[in-house]
């Protein structure tokens, strides 16, 4: 499986253009990117804080005939990008029920997943938000950053890349 990037100055979130590309279009495996998004969305419909620089990606592909339950993908998918991260941190990472990564119990990162049914096809969207310049100040939920922790900036587009990699060759062992 490959996934049709799609590169985006600004959208709304990368989730929202992820469902609309696959409402409107015959791609049905694909990469959204940007580099802001002015209405991010985490869990339970609460805003995701987007600052320029941070990494907004969101992965969309077909669920039928995958061998594993939606609950395994949902830890397989964090368990990904957790592997991503800490290549470039090596400290513990934690995997943090249903969809957070914690280091030093500070949020790094969050995934919202979203399906989708279009023509009785399955599909799944993932969206991850990596707080990689900035940290969002939230009341009673400390955040902290990659540029914090490791003292100098990583490329965006690299980890974008290596994501989009990692998805690709572990959602393919997926598939019956």
């Amino acid at each position: 499986m490959k996934f049709k990037v799609f590169r985006f100055k600004k959208v709304k979130s990368t989730n929202n253009t992820a469902i609309r590309i696959l409402k409107n279009t015959n791609i049905y495996y694909g990469m959204i990117s940007s580099e802001f998004q002015n209405n991010g969305r985490g869990q339970y419909g609460k805003k995701w804080i987007s600052y320029k620089g941070n990494l907004f990606v969101s992965f969309f592909f077909k669920l039928d005939n995958l061998r594993i339950s939606f609950k395994q993908l949902t830890k397989l998918n964090c368990l990904l990008v957790r592997k991503i991260l800490s290549t470039y941190y090596k400290k513990k990472i934690i995997y943090k029920k249903p969809n957070d990564l914690l280091i030093d119990k500070k949020k790094i990162c969050g995934i919202l997943q979203e399906k989708l049914i279009k023509l009785d096809k399955k599909y799944l969207i993932v969206g991850v938000g990596v707080n990689l310049i900035k940290s969002p100040n939230i009341k009673n939920y400390p955040t902290t950053n990659l540029k914090e922790l490791l003292n100098k900036k990583v490329s965006k587009v690299k980890i974008e890349n290596q994501l989009k990699k990692i998805f690709e060759l572990r959602l393919t062992k997926l598939y019956k």
